[in-house]
């Protein structure tokens, strides 16, 4: 499928969606539209490895026979259904029974059989509990079906789905299937989810274009960038990774560059978004073997895989991404003070827990690894106990670059913000600075980083050189110098990147001599034209200008 075909593919189904939810709110149905796209995903491929685990003896139905050939071929042979559910749990890792099947719901929807919503309910606590060997419990938990805002009744309720389901399928009939059609509109989905819930849409989306600068940065060599990508990344942390999109652009990127991914770790506190990032991980083709999204609160560290404080027995990651809310308001206790992430570094204040969110990612970072975070520009000059974290860090060399981005490039808040870059042994002992503030193209709502926008970003943090100042097409100026620690001391520990990088275009140089020869020239032009008046007051008989 090319990517027209998936931008198409993405718009369609956004027409569905609008078409369809009619004065529902844009995140419930988000809900339904999500889940009944991953029961698409999960059937579609489930079928396929079946079809080919029974070559030959795959049922061939006459034209007009709407069952699933599964669900004949399970009717044929009751005794193998046992064993081949076995074989199928090593093969693609779950199972789901014929009836459950994207198919079979489909063929439900087109005849509007009444038994519909019952059948998906079964189904829905079916992929929870039985598919997979690892627990889904929960995956559906946000999606209730006998909710009011579907119909009052149940008769209503089952008729508003069969709509659903049936608009849905017909609009993915249009397409060619692939393994990737599924996983992309769906991300196009949450995208534009996301810009129509504003500010809401932090909570569960970074955009793509910003997830590739840190998948950019992470993914490559981390004591010298300019060695190209990583070959392997063991483990990858996203402590607050909201539907897993920059996790999942982690793991593309290093599979494009013929790279591999160990495993996937991924924390989300709010279920909703949560149960998103499990689904998007299965509907990108991510094993559930290969990915662990676990839900709780990262600030209190509820994670029991992150609670060992023994550092020989603790778990670290070679790369650590993140996108936490900016600025949210926490309450520590006495004791978070001793906590194992912040005590040699210090409390993030109450009224912002940026520095809390990193010092806890930084925690766990591989000491070979690279950990990428984005925070709001406050981060960088904040007083009180934020200066003296930024201050140990600095002084520790755990900062390597700060990347300063375009304003209005989230649907969550319109102002700039910033990438810090941190590593625990760092080649150079200096800090890159990268003001690429101009670097965007105007949208109607959000400005947009073009793909190369995005790689002049991941280019220069890679070749690290010295100063770089480039006039751009808008006439504004992207720049990066590398600071060593002694100027920034000099700054009082102040990392507001244009202290350090200034992109504001220098003044045109001005020659004296051409000035003045234009003073005399507009001294010349106003006594001719004061004579000029003085004679046309002379032949009115008026006084004269003196």
């Amino acid at each position: 499928m090319t990517e027209q075909d998936q931008i198409r593919l993405g718009k369609t189904l956004w027409a569905i969606a609008n078409e369809l939810r009619g004065s529902m709110n844009a995140d419930d149905f988000r809900d339904y539209m999500l889940s009944f796209l991953f029961l698409r995903y999960i059937s579609d491929n489930y079928e396929a490895a079946a079809k080919a685990e029974l070559g030959p003896d795959w049922p061939e139905l006459p034209e007009g026979d709407r069952r699933s050939p599964l669900a004949v071929w399970y009717e044929q042979n009751p005794e193998d259904i046992e064993e081949f559910e076995a074989l199928m749990r090593r093969k693609v890792h779950y199972v789901i029974k014929p009836e459950y099947l994207w198919s079979s719901i489909a063929e439900m929807a087109r005849t509007q059989n009444k038994d519909l919503l019952s059948r998906l309910e079964r189904g829905f606590k079916y992929i929870e509990n039985e598919s997979f060997s690892s627990s889904f419990q929960g995956l559906f938990s946000e999606i209730n079906l006998n909710s009011e805002k579907l119909g009052k009744n149940y008769t209503q309720r089952n008729a508003r789905l069969c709509t659903i389901v049936r608009k849905i399928a017909e609009g993915l009939a249009e397409f060619p299937s692939g393994r990737d059609l599924l996983g992309d509109a769906y991300e196009y989905l949450i995208g534009q989810f996301a810009a129509g819930s504003g500010k809401k849409a932090g909570e569960f989306y970074t955009p793509q274009q910003i997830s590739s600068i840190l998948s950019g940065i992470v993914t490559l060599d981390s004591q010298d960038p300019k060695l190209g990508k990583r070959s392997k990344l063991e483990r990858v942390l996203d402590f607050a990774c909201g539907s897993g999109s920059l996790l999942l652009n982690v793991r593309r990127r290093m599979l494009e560059e013929g790279g591999t991914v160990g495993k996937l770790y991924g924390q989300e506190k709010n279920v909703t978004t949560y149960n998103l990032a499990r689904m998007n991980m299965l509907l990108h083709g991510v094993r559930d073997t290969e990915f662990e999204i676990f839900h709780g609160d990262t600030l209190t560290n509820d994670w029991d895989i992150l609670r060992e404080e023994n550092p020989s027995k603790k778990i670290t990651f070679d790369a650590v991404v993140a996108n936490p809310p900016f600025s949210y308001r926490w309450n520590p206790d006495e004791q978070m003070a001793n906590d194992f992430r912040f005590k040699d570094y210090g409390l993030a204040p109450k009224s912002a827990a940026d520095f809390a969110f990193l010092l806890h990612g930084f925690h766990y970072l591989a000491d070979d690894g690279t950990m990428a975070i984005i925070l709001p520009h406050g981060a960088l000059f904040r007083g009180g106990a934020e200066k003296k974290i930024r201050k140990k860090l600095l002084q520790d060399n755990r900062i390597d670059a700060i990347i300063g981005l375009p304003p209005k490039l989230f649907y969550s808040t319109g102002i700039p913000v910033v990438i810090l870059v941190l590593k625990k042994c760092k080649k150079d002992d200096d800090v890159l600075f990268i003001n690429a503030s101009a670097l965007y193209e105007k949208g109607k709502r959000q400005n947009v980083l073009l793909p190369e926008h995005i790689d002049k970003i991941v280019d220069t943090y890679r070749s690290r050189e010295k100063k770089v100042k480039e006039k751009l097409e808008t006439g504004q100026l992207f720049a990066s110098r590398r600071v060593g620690m002694e100027e920034i001391e000099e700054n009082d520990f102040n990392l507001n990147i244009t202290r350090y990088v200034n992109t504001t275009p220098p003044e045109p140089e001005v020659k004296l001599e051409d000035v003045y020869k234009e003073l005399l020239e507009a001294e010349q032009a106003i006594k001719e034209a004061k004579a000029r008046h003085n004679r046309y007051l002379r032949e009115l008989g008026q006084p004269e200008l003196p």
